[in-house]
């Protein structure tokens, strides 16, 4: 399953016929964890295959679990990214840092949270993901609970970036998993790991905010980062890959021929229907490179309002409450929008609600700002809500788009590759945006993260699938 794989995705199977598309509702998953036999008796086979049963066979459980376990290592985790604004005062006033100094270190995370996908991306899909789990959990909650001991800012810098490396090996894995065992429900899948990510720190901000003091705020990240440390070790020992052979078409049934019988694939998940692309051959392909300009402007517009909710809110003079409020429901925000847009991107044109996802994203960062402008706490709260709702799903788009485009044998490395284009996002969100706050203020900050989301929905409308993906008669059949 090395990066040079470049192979039809299919396998022996090339026939279909099935009823549902990888854009399609198809017949209901079991949605709950449970016994493998129980899951495959449960669904009818999609595309005539049947993923519930093949992975009940060689897992000996229901795939489920491989979410489950993925999910509950991301929500682990997500303080990393989610509880950083509420944190960041007691850090700032406990080590006399300023706060402009201390944003790099959100910056810092962002950079090699990302860039570590890759190496990891690329290890998990030839080696599986076990030893590099164990790793993620010794260097995900080893950094957190060093906090608690920092006296500097170098210390900062050094272990939020080790830690931040334990989460990006999580998140490659996690998100990987659902592509790998789920390419009938790749929306849906992707999306309860990242709502887990998302919504899993708000079960802790609270926690932070009432404890976010200088002689308590120790305590706060210890206890942290134990809880990363033991979810995170339990889930390398339940993580699994399929074979690479799993979605062979006979063993349901099929028959070897229909290829020349004059069946058709169409009714395959979009993930296994074309090729399998490299990370080399992706990136010769103008489509990758819209993606990546798209995922900067995202990610950047969606951490603008993570990383500086708490600060925005207060630069109005809203209520301490309305910034609390603020910072607990926006994971909320982003984890249920995950799950919800997530799986309407299964059941409907997957490219027309990323659009619209992205649209109306742009539009509530904007009015985030009015509602800020006019001291109305709970409008800006709704803001928060909205304009979270529609852009954090950004990480359930990518990741399922580019497996349709690209196939699910490399879908690792390659993910991680597009995953780097949060650099950018995460650079604008610290780094930039304090420059910018500082030289311009908060309105005209916030007013370009909105207009970088509506640059991104605008740009939906030109992709197609790439040039001799199998896919281009899907969407139109002058694509090139």
């Amino acid at each position: 399953m090395g990066e040079e794989r470049s192979d039809d995705r299919t396998g022996s199977a090339d026939s279909g016929g099935g009823a549902d598309s990888a854009g399609g509702a198809g017949s209901a998953e079991n949605g709950e964890p449970g016994g493998g036999q129980a899951e495959s008796d449960a669904e009818e086979p999609r595309d005539g295959v049947d993923y519930a049963g093949r992975a009940a066979d060689i897992l000996g459980f229901s795939r489920w679990w491989q979410i489950a376990a993925a999910a509950g290592m991301m929500a682990a985790v997500s303080p990393y990214q989610y509880v950083w604004s509420s944190i960041s005062p007691a850090l700032s006033e406990g080590l006399d840092i300023a706060l402009p100094a201390l944003g790099a270190v959100f910056s810092f995370y962002v950079v090699f949270q990302s860039l570590s996908q890759f190496p990891a991306g690329k290890w998990r899909d030839r080696r599986g993901p076990g030893a590099l789990t164990f790793l993620a959990a010794l260097l995900a909650g080893g950094g957190y609970i060093g906090l608690a001991y920092a006296t500097t800012l170098w210390q900062l810098y050094l272990l939020y970036s080790l830690g931040a490396i334990g989460v990006g090996i999580v998140y490659t894995v996690a998100v990987n998993t659902a592509v790998k065992w789920f390419p009938d429900r790749t929306g849906l899948t992707t999306g309860v790991g990242t709502m887990a990510f998302a919504a899993g720190s708000a079960l802790v901000v609270p926690y932070v905010r009432a404890n976010a003091t200088v002689a308590a705020y120790g305590d706060v990240l210890r206890n942290i980062g134990i809880g990363i440390l033991v979810v995170t070790l339990v889930g390398s020992f339940l993580l699994r890959d399929p074979p690479t052979d799993w979605l062979d078409r006979h063993e349901d049934g099929g028959n070897g021929d229909d290829a020349e019988s004059g069946g058709g694939d169409d009714g395959l998940a979009a993930s296994i229907r074309g090729r399998d692309y490299s990370s080399r051959e992706m990136l010769s392909t103008w489509q990758f490179w819209l993606l990546y300009a798209m995922f900067v402007a995202m990610a950047g517009a969606d951490l603008l309002v993570i990383a500086n909710v708490v600060r925005f809110a207060e630069n109005f003079g809203l209520a301490a409450l309305v910034a609390t409020l603020s910072a607990t429901l926006l994971p909320v925000a982003a984890g249920v929008s995950r799950l919800v847009l997530g799986e309407a991107t299964d059941r409907f044109d997957r490219k027309r609600v990323m659009a619209g996802s992205f649209l109306l994203a742009g539009l509530f960062r904007i009015g985030l700002i009015g509602a800020g402008q006019t001291g109305n706490g709970a409008v800006f709260v709704a803001f928060v809500l909205g304009a979270m709702f529609f852009s954090s799903p950004l990480f359930v788009y990518f990741p399922s788009l580019l497996t349709d485009y690209y196939g699910a044998a490399n879908s690792s490395g390659n993910y991680a590759v597009l995953y780097t284009a949060k650099v950018g996002g995460g650079v604008f969100a610290g780094t930039v945006a304090g420059y910018l706050v500082a030289t311009l203020g908060w309105t005209p900050t916030f007013a370009l993260g909105g207009g970088l989301a509506i640059a991104a929905g605008l740009a939906v409308f030109l992709l197609r699938p790439p040039s001799g993906s199998g896919l281009e008669a899907a969407e139109s059949p002058t694509a090139d």
